[in-house]
């Protein structure tokens, strides 16, 4: 039972709903750039290295804030805070993840894939978890990391980055600030206790808050059509990127005058829902 119990909480080290997105938008870059899946076995180490990547890069994440996280509600919980795992073990797993995972990729796949994976967790463990303390541009730097991966499934099914891959990374760079800055305004106090400088947390009135919400929502509604417009997708995933982006803005615009939890939760509802559809939508439209 204890020994579940352990697999169970490193398991949880590893962030596993972060994880899941990382994989299906590492595989949608794959589909995209390759025009298909033109290697079941090349996709499957892809995802293999940038799982092993990603999944250290957060293990090394809560062993950097494992004192912020014990004084927060919201992860108080974790594996580390709770004691269930050592502080230095968490680190040696973190450490041994992300080699691999590199490896992985670097001998199976690709050395732009590799350095794409490494630029992930580098990024996100040095770059973006210090940040936090530091300064409010935490969530633009934050966000950087977590666009990388579709990128480098495009660059593991075709060796190279093209206009199509900076596309979901922007896409995915933008939709990253409604989402995020719905979570940091609900979760505003615990964030203070933690020490972290979250935009919310700095901007009482909300001021600057919502003109970030806003103008990240607006940007991403001409970017996300961007892919039918080089004929990457057709008018199929144009309309319905359309609606789903116009949609997203409303309900960023409408949370910005209540200024209410409620209305921040459906603005995370909206954001969560907004990028599983259109990476559905994509792939129908490019499918047929």
């Amino acid at each position: 039972m204890m020994k579940t119990s352990l697999l169970k909480a490193y398991l949880e080290l590893t962030k596993p709903r972060i994880l899941s997105l990382i994989l299906v938008t590492t595989t949608i870059g794959f589909f995209l750039g390759g025009q298909g899946i033109t290697s079941v076995a090349k996709l499957a180490l892809t995802l293999i290295g940038a799982a092993l990547v990603c999944a250290g890069a957060s293990c090394l994440n809560e062993y950097l804030e494992r004192e912020e996280d014990s004084r927060m509600e919201r992860t108080k919980n974790r594996p580390i805070p709770l004691g269930v795992i050592l502080p230095n073990h968490a680190l040696i797993y973190g450490v041994l993840l992300v080699l691999v995972g590199v490896v992985v990729l670097a001998c199976w796949v690709n050395l732009l894939t590799a350095f794409l994976g490494l630029l992930t967790a580098f990024l996100y463990v040095l770059v973006y978890t210090p940040m936090k303390k530091l300064s409010w541009l935490n969530t633009s730097i934050g966000a950087i990391p977590g666009a990388i991966p579709p990128m480098g499934g495009w660059a593991a099914a075709t060796g190279q980055i093209d206009f199509g891959a900076w596309i979901l990374f922007m896409i995915l760079f933008l939709w990253q600030h409604p989402h995020f800055y719905a979570i940091a305004w609900m979760c505003r106090e615990d964030y203070k206790k933690a020490g972290f400088k979250m935009l919310p947390t700095i901007d009482p009135d909300g001021k600057r808050t919502f003109s970030q919400i806003n103008l990240f929502c607006l940007l991403l509604i001409p970017v996300s059509v961007l892919p039918s417009l080089i004929g990457m997708s057709g008018q199929f995933y144009f309309y319905g990127a359309l609606i789903l982006g116009v949609n997203l803005f409303w309900v960023g615009w409408l949370f910005t005058f209540s200024k209410s939890r409620s209305d921040a939760h459906k603005l995370l509802k909206a954001s969560v829902v907004y990028l599983p559809v259109l990476l559905f939508l994509i792939v129908l439209d490019v499918s047929f």
